[in-house]
């Protein structure tokens, strides 16, 4: 199984008015994070508004991603549904299109009991000769994966990486210390990644780092050299675009960030709102704090 770690941007999903995927954008945005430095690319994650996108263009999204990649980097697609059928349907056509990682994420209209989100889980990571990463954010999700549902899925074969997205650092430790080693740990923007890396994560899959790759992978370069004060030096001048991710609503920060940097990918879909002018001052003003420009996007 591919060896997955890093900085794995979380990539918008710029779709037009007409609702067709702007394919040359996505194109041109996954080349610039690959000659950024970052490690893998994730689309469909919660950056690339997966819950509001239909079957057709979750589809030409990978399929997009996949070719612009072009094997440079893993990319690690995300799949999501209230069904298990669904999900394994879904995980099955990624892995056709090419997407070299699953990230699992399991949508409840009701509460699924423990024993139902194991079995959710489990039969993706069966569906597919794929590496899956399990990905749990409480603050969105009607059921989270307790300490026993990650051990006990952690003993599958392909599943051995979890995003965590809650804002709890410490549990992060206990998943690590709980499943001895084979469940690796990604962070996500509700934690401080330097932080993640120093208890033992691998990296992290995140919607900002969409928008600072360049700095993201050099925090990572800093975090893997041991260079703690250089890494939370850098820390302290990043979470600035963290702070603004939670602010602000999801797709619309890091979207209006990357329009202030040339990518046209257009707003979130509806009903969600755009950035608002406030919101854009502030992320303006972040950006510029940390040297980014048009001209170099």
């Amino acid at each position: 199984m591919q060896d997955l770690h890093g900085v794995f941007p979380y990539l918008v999903s710029p779709i037009g008015p007409d609702g067709r995927v702007l394919d040359d954008v996505l194109a041109r945005l996954v080349e610039h994070l690959v000659a950024a430095g970052v490690h893998g690319l994730t689309p469909l994650g919660s950056t690339g508004e997966f819950a509001y996108l239909n079957a057709e263009q979750r589809r030409r999204i990978i399929e997009v991603v996949v070719e612009a990649a072009a094997g440079r980097v893993p990319v690690v697609a995300g799949i999501a549904a209230t069904t298990t059928a669904e999900a394994v349907r879904q995980a099955r056509e990624a892995e056709a299109l090419g997407a070299n990682g699953i990230l699992a994420i399991l949508e409840a209209y009701f509460p699924v009991p423990e024993a139902g989100v194991v079995a959710y889980f489990t039969a993706v990571a069966d569906a597919v000769g794929l590496p899956v990463v399990l990905y749990t954010n409480p603050q969105f999700q009607r059921s989270d994966l307790s300490l026993p549902a990650l051990e006990a899925l952690s003993r599958h074969p392909r599943i051995g990486y979890v995003k965590d997205a809650s804002t709890n650092t410490g549990r992060l430790l206990s998943i690590m210390d709980r499943t001895e080693g084979r469940m690796r740990v990604f962070a996500a923007s509700a934690h401080i990644p330097a932080a993640v890396m120093l208890i033992g994560g691998v990296g992290w899959m995140a919607g900002p780092a969409c928008a600072i790759p360049r700095q993201s992978v050099r925090l990572y370069g800093l975090c893997r050299a041991g260079d703690w004060a250089g890494a939370m030096a850098l820390q302290r001048r990043l979470w600035r675009i963290n702070e603004l991710f939670a602010r602000h609503a999801l797709a619309a920060c890091i979207k209006g960030a990357l329009e202030i940097q040339g990518f046209p990918v257009g707003s979130p879909l509806p009903p969600q709102p755009a950035l608002s002018p406030e919101g854009r001052r502030e992320v303006e003003a972040a950006l510029a704090g940390l040297e980014i420009h048009a001209e170099d996007a």
